[in-house]
């Protein structure tokens, strides 16, 4: 942000490059999140339905096991944190070039990507984790976990797309 946003935002303060160190880190962990999502989206899953059903199970079993590591979570959740930070200091400075961008990314990213992680996706992986892969069950298990989770992992992709643009946009602009 430039020292009109900043100024706006956080006044004289000797943090005013921070601010736009912080906006232009949250951009690029929408983006590298939404690359995440996006080889799901493109190309994990329909590799994953090219298999049959009990060896689909097992694989996202395992993917969704060792998704859950430090550095994938610090890149999901900390831009999220990130977002929140940075939509706090853009609302100060809300008539501020760019403020309203800013917001907005943050909003889209929160919402598009990490509510929909803990209301849909992350439910979807709890239980396909009770689905026995060579069960009875892992055929029709697989089917709806498939169709469910690849359409709400298209809309987080989405949203970490449009939250970079819009995040990105909000710099150009301040």
């Amino acid at each position: 942000m430039d020292t009109q946003l900043s100024a706006a935002v956080i006044g004289s303060s000797p943090v005013n490059g921070g601010l736009r160190a912080v906006a232009v880190g949250t951009a690029l962990g929408c983006g590298l999140v939404a690359g995440a999502f996006f080889a799901f989206s493109s190309f994990v899953m329909p590799a994953l339905n090219r298999l049959p059903a009990a060896r689909a199970v097992a694989a996202m079993q395992s993917i969704n096991r060792l998704a859950v590591t430090p550095l994938f979570m610090a890149a999901v959740f900390g831009t999220a944190l990130a977002c929140l930070a940075l939509a706090a200091w853009a609302g100060f400075g809300w008539h501020a070039p760019g403020a309203r961008w800013v917001v907005a990314g943050c909003a889209v990213y929160v919402i598009g990507a990490i509510v929909v992680t803990i209301a849909a996706n992350v439910p979807l992986n709890d239980a396909l984790a009770a689905v026995d892969p060579h069960g009875p069950a892992a055929a029709g298990g697989w089917a709806h976990y498939t169709q469910a989770w690849t359409a709400w992992n298209h809309v987080r992709c989405a949203a970490s797309v449009a939250a970079t643009g819009l995040l990105t946009v909000g710099l150009a602009l301040s």
